[in-house]
């Protein structure tokens, strides 16, 4: 909701947005009924952390703690509870999950909130293919909850009872965009001629990843789950921070989206526990976002040690509010949060 809109709380404008609210709660109350039965457990995990997450481009709002003594330290909202929950693994948990408030800056827009609620769960000592079939499953759920036949957004609609497609990126780049993804991985040049044929503009100062996401948003995520779910698998490594590489195939990541209606819903990955080669990554992504955006987080010294200590595991994360919108039809994420941001 722009500061020019209406406010919510006007008694007309929640009656709207009433049915979305009563859904929400449906859906939520499913899904938590789906994952108990199946021995997760709830989790809540701290918002307030020393680092905020190391994805180049997600930004976080940024606090100071003061200590009785007047000594002052910088904290973050976090943008995932993940660091949170892959300590909690390390601790012994096997099956755990979260409605987890986050908060990311610079989001705003009909599928972005600065504030909004990610269920992310995580099972230990499972393939992160279990995590595909916890997402078809939810889907259902979902739809259930609502009363909903099909999920809709923007003109799209997707039958969330279907069985997902599973396409993998380099299959999507050869389908949606026409370029041979593999040929080009690594080869920044290559890629942007590819990229330019394709009709994709590119800037002289992209970089390999920047013309991925190019490619990726412009001709391949608008064409995702149109009719049922697409699950997207096997990024390439370079594009998965925190995924594991796929054994067969150590070029990609055991790393995987959901796609319905065209909007992403989930990011899931065989997660990685090397921490030497994550603290190599989380300084790449730092380094990036210094170039970017002229600012780093810190790197959690707690969760690299951690992960020393974690055991195999695979882990997703979902936009629950995301959700709600497509399984009522909303066309706003506003209209699914309680109080959204005025």
């Amino acid at each position: 909701m722009s500061p020019q809109s209406s406010p919510w709380w006007l008694p007309d404008i929640h009656t709207d947005r009433q049915p979305f609210l009563k859904a929400r709660r449906r859906i939520l109350a499913a899904l938590r009924r789906h994952l108990d039965a199946q021995d997760f457990v709830e989790v809540e995990t701290a918002i307030l952390q020393h680092s905020p997450g190391n994805e180049a481009h997600l930004h976080a709002f940024a606090t100071e703690l003061a200590a009785p003594d007047g000594t002052r330290s910088k904290l973050y909202l976090h943008t995932s509870p993940e660091f949170a929950c892959k300590k909690l693994l390390a601790a012994g948990e096997r099956r755990i999950y979260e409605f987890a408030r986050v908060f990311r800056n610079r989001e705003r827009g009909a599928l972005h909130h600065p504030e909004f609620t990610m269920l992310e769960w995580y099972r230990v000592g499972d393939p992160y293919e279990a995590l595909m079939e916890d997402c078809a499953a939810m889907l259902a759920i979902a739809a259930v909850a609502a009363g909903a036949d099909a999920f809709s957004f923007r003109g799209r609609s997707a039958d969330p009872r279907a069985v997902p497609e599973r396409l993998t990126v380099a299959e999507a780049f050869e389908r949606h965009a026409g370029i041979d993804l593999m040929a080009v991985l690594g080869d920044r040049a290559g890629f942007a001629t590819a990229a330019t044929a394709a009709g994709i503009r590119i800037a002289a100062d992209d970089g390999w990843s920047d013309i991925f996401s190019r490619v990726l948003l412009e001709r391949v995520e608008p064409r995702l789950g149109n009719g049922r779910a697409t699950v997207l698998t096997e990024y390439p490594r370079c594009e998965a921070a925190l995924a594991r590489a796929k054994p067969a195939d150590p070029r990609v990541a055991e790393r995987f989206e959901l796609f319905m209606c065209g909007v992403e819903l989930a990011n899931g990955f065989g997660e990685l526990n090397d921490p030497v080669e994550q603290r190599a990554r989380l300084d790449a992504e730092m380094a990036k976002k210094l170039r970017l955006y002229g600012e780093r987080y810190p790197i959690d010294e707690d969760f690299l040690a951690a992960l020393g200590c974690m055991p195999a595991a695979c882990g997703c994360a979902l936009g629950f509010d995301r959700l709600v919108m497509l399984a009522t039809g909303a066309s706003q994420i506003d209209q699914v949060i309680w109080t959204p941001l005025g």
